[in-house]
């Protein structure tokens, strides 16, 4: 073989993996950018169809989809898991809108979970458990078993189409966090931040999306991490 047949195969080789490369860089972009997108889109209808409630109610919507209501002597009585009447009128009033946002067709194909969030303090409840941890295990997932199961009985619930309520029960989920995801003073996880827990605001309830994106991010991300290993 002569040496400019080898230079022809080289740059052949060398053509075919840079046009490989460029492929997989565009669908990389693809991935991250369908991915953004998805979350701004719907942020932004969340924002625009609360704005002028979140200050009444003292929620706040964050970007990555959480829904977070932060006053605690509205949510619950302190120990205790069943709705207050403050907290009941909230709800007939959000969830309803809040559905009929992601119930729209070019939303709902890429909603994989809504999850009803339950979070307290670290205060210790010897009714429910010896184990302060476990005690607020149950509590939470209690007090996020009481939203959903609020929902399900209003009204608005049973004018949902078969398909409109197959996908809510698809969708919703009810979970209990104790205090493992508590605040601090700066609203930051303890977790991270090493700072002490502020109790009041740990007390609260968040309702969270989880869009198909997070599970192609994830995705892509574990891939890309293999092909750094090998």
């Amino acid at each position: 073989m002569s040496v400019s047949d080898l230079m022809t195969g080289l740059m052949i080789i060398f053509l075919f993996v840079a046009v490989s490369y460029m492929v997989k860089v565009q669908d990389n972009q693809s991935v991250l950018t369908n991915y953004v997108d998805t979350k701004k889109n719907l942020h932004e209808k969340l924002v625009s169809e609360f704005a002028g409630d979140t200050a009444r109610w003292q929620m706040s919507i964050g970007k990555d989809l959480t829904m977070k209501f932060e006053n605690p002597t509205v949510l619950f009585a302190s120990g205790e898991w069943e709705l207050t009447d403050p907290f009941k009128d909230i709800l007939e009033e959000f969830l309803p809108r809040y559905f009929n946002i992601l119930l729209k067709d070019t939303l709902r194909d890429r909603i994989q979970e809504i999850r009803i969030e339950g979070h307290t303090d670290d205060v210790p409840i010897p009714k429910l458990d010896q184990d302060p941890y476990i005690a607020n295990i149950i509590l939470s997932q209690r007090r996020a078993l009481s939203v959903v199961k609020y929902f399900r009985d209003l009204p608005v619930f049973q004018e949902y189409n078969e398909e409109e309520q197959r996908l809510i029960k698809y969708w919703l989920t009810a979970n209990g966090f104790s205090y493992g995801k508590s605040l601090d003073e700066n609203g930051e996880y303890t977790m991270l931040s090493g700072s002490p827990i502020n109790r009041e605001l740990s007390r609260r309830v968040e309702i969270r999306v989880v869009t198909s994106g997070d599970e192609i991010l994830e995705s892509f991300v574990e891939k890309n991490e293999k092909g750094l290993l090998k």
